[in-house]
């Protein structure tokens, strides 16, 4: 029998990465939902800020779980598949893959260990706030 070791987010630093986010968005004046799961793709904390939508929350778990499923950040994926018409067509069709920024894969020693998802404002806003979770666990951008 053979089997191998899987690295996971530890809920302190999902708590970190969710308190670093809201900080971020705070600075920013947006209510945001921000989710963090692990490397499963399951969720390990999400928060819905004072004033977000519930929209939002299903966005960002969409957008953390794509992560994980996928090994990429969200918005690499519109890039991989603007000129590609099958694909452009089929992987937004696939239901909670997302393919607009706020998703980021969370990476230690090399691997995936869980992923953070932001909504809330333009996709160009959810994603510096969703650095900013990845900052403050040390967590490297993809």
């Amino acid at each position: 029998m053979t089997s191998f070791k899987k690295l996971s987010i530890s809920a302190e630093s999902a708590l970190l990465a969710v308190q670093g986010a809201m900080a971020k968005a705070r600075q920013l004046d947006f209510a945001m939902s921000i989710v963090v799961c692990d490397e499963s793709g399951i969720e390990k904390l999400s928060m819905r800020m004072d004033g977000a939508s519930q929209a939002t929350l299903g966005i960002a778990r969409d957008k953390a779980y794509t992560c994980t499923s996928l090994g990429s950040a969200t918005h690499a994926l519109w890039d991989m598949i603007k000129n590609d018409p099958p694909l452009q067509t089929g992987l937004p069709a696939v239901p909670r893959l997302v393919t607009f920024g706020g998703g980021y894969p969370i990476i230690e020693d090399g691997q995936i260990i869980g992923a953070i998802g932001v909504s809330g404002a333009h996709y160009s806003d959810d994603m510096e706030v969703a650095r900013a979770g990845l900052a403050a666990i040390g967590s490297p951008v993809s």
